[in-house]
């Protein structure tokens, strides 16, 4: 489990916190994605998108974009 460590003051009132960078990064995606799920579109979207079975390989995409 990751060790989050607390930053306090003088107080002992918490002002801070020290995260694993695993964690962290698990914590932006996660609020990427609750940001993209507020517009009705993207959500709709994001959600075919996960039901897809098919696509195109890296290479293909390349070739059609001309990169």
């Amino acid at each position: 489990m990751a060790q989050v460590q607390y930053i306090s003051d003088e107080n002992a009132v918490i002002t801070g916190v020290i995260v694993p960078i695993d964690l962290w990064h698990e914590l932006q995606s996660e609020k990427e994605t609750a940001y993209l799920l507020k517009s009705e579109a993207m959500r709709e979207r994001l959600l075919k998108a996960r039901q897809r079975t098919e696509g195109i390989d890296l290479e293909e995409t390349c070739e059609k974009l001309d990169i």
